[in-house]
């Protein structure tokens, strides 16, 4: 068995065998180390693979004052850690609120009232300059986490992954928080062109 500073000196210098060396032998003890930190078995994947990109980022400034083993294990309880704290901070994708009204619905499962083409009509109703600053307006009642993901994706137009690093959430969470967001803004423009608000 191949010592770890011999595969370090190798990795040094580009021999990619010697990484593939390195994943077989402590993947899966990185693995069960991660999951202690991390909700899920998934969560703790990303986890192990993130460290191994750490590891290939910081490869030039590792100084051995450690061995490898313990300075890949170091990188590895960091990003678990920070990423156990995240994971908890996350929106629950099983949210009981509805996006979307069930009495919208008719008993077939179809729109009882169809939404509205507000996007169509809205130069008619308002002129554009009004309608911006309502949408600000109307995007500022949404909930905290919504309003965060409606206007980093809508917005800024990033993308999901972007938007999941941003605000360090899973991209379930990203989806579910979107669409309940765009259900939302959707539905206050309907009740404001219809004059309910």
């Amino acid at each position: 068995m191949e010592a770890d500073g011999e595969l370090l000196l190798r990795l040094r210098s580009g021999d990619e065998r010697a990484f593939v060396t390195l994943v077989e032998r402590y993947q899966e003890p990185m693995l069960r180390l991660a999951v202690s930190f991390v909700p899920s078995r998934a969560v703790a994947e990303e986890v192990v693979q993130d460290t191994w990109l750490g590891m290939l980022r910081g490869l030039d400034s590792f100084e051995g004052r450690s061995s490898l083993k313990t300075w890949l294990f170091r990188i590895l309880v960091n990003r678990a850690r920070t990423t156990g704290t995240h994971e908890q901070r996350s929106v629950p994708v099983a949210d009981p609120e509805p996006a979307v009204d069930p009495s919208r619905f008719d008993g077939s499962g179809g729109w009882a009232d169809p939404p509205e083409r507000w996007i169509e009509a809205a130069e008619g109703r308002i002129e554009a300059g009004k309608l911006a600053g309502r949408i600000k307006v109307l995007i500022d009642e949404l909930p905290a986490r919504q309003r965060e993901v409606v206007i980093l994706r809508d917005v800024e137009e990033m993308t999901s992954e972007e938007v999941c690093s941003v605000l360090a959430i899973s991209d379930g969470n990203q989806r579910v928080l979107l669409h309940r967001a765009r259900s939302r803004l959707r539905q206050l423009f309907e009740d404001e062109f219809r004059g309910v608000r």
